[in-house]
């Protein structure tokens, strides 16, 4: 029998980015919400996540999505950029290197699998792509989110300013080395 979940490539059309636009508010929404100003958050928000803004993004070769759908509801995403620069001293070579921009994952689909299918999927197609390395940032103060990279062998190799409206954060850089690169 198989799985009602589904992991796909998103196909970039004006569909597509609304669900992303909602699901990213959302989900950003729900997790940092608390712990961020009303009028950070909404800066944030306007300038990242709106249809316009993702379908641009589902057009830029360097990225690839990767949907998690529950029957025909869009209940998470991945947004990876290939030949990431992120840790990456200034002039060294990118290529080979694949970065999780964002690993969103519905509030009330949290504790399910579903960020772990994710994550299994992004593995997958780094191995695919024979990247060297998967990198991403993370709030430092997002514990959460932290354990669950570590689980998957990611460790600190460094750290980098995010902005979120007028807040200046600091984000930790985490690596995993694939096999055999």
């Amino acid at each position: 029998m198989s799985s009602p979940l589904r992991i796909s490539l998103a196909k970039a059309n004006p569909v597509t980015a609304a669900q992303l636009a909602d699901l990213g508010r959302r989900t950003f929404l729900d997790t940092f919400a608390a712990t961020n100003t009303a009028a950070d958050m909404d800066a944030y928000l306007n300038e990242n996540f709106g249809p316009d803004i993702q379908l641009a993004e589902l057009q830029d070769r360097e990225n690839t999505f990767l949907l998690a759908h529950m029957q025909a509801e869009l209940v998470g995403y991945a947004k990876l950029r290939d030949n990431s620069t992120l840790g990456l001293p200034e002039g060294e070579n990118p290529a080979g290197r694949l970065e999780i921009e964002r690993l969103y994952v519905r509030d009330d689909w949290q504790g399910t699998g579903l960020g772990a299918a994710l994550m299994r999927g992004i593995l997958a197609l780094a191995e695919q792509l024979h990247c060297s390395a998967v990198v991403l940032g993370v709030w430092e103060k997002n514990d959460k989110a932290r354990a669950f990279y570590q689980r998957f062998g990611f460790r600190e190799v460094g750290q980098h300013e995010f902005r979120l409206g007028q807040d200046v954060q600091t984000d930790l850089i985490l690596r995993k080395g694939m096999a055999g690169r």
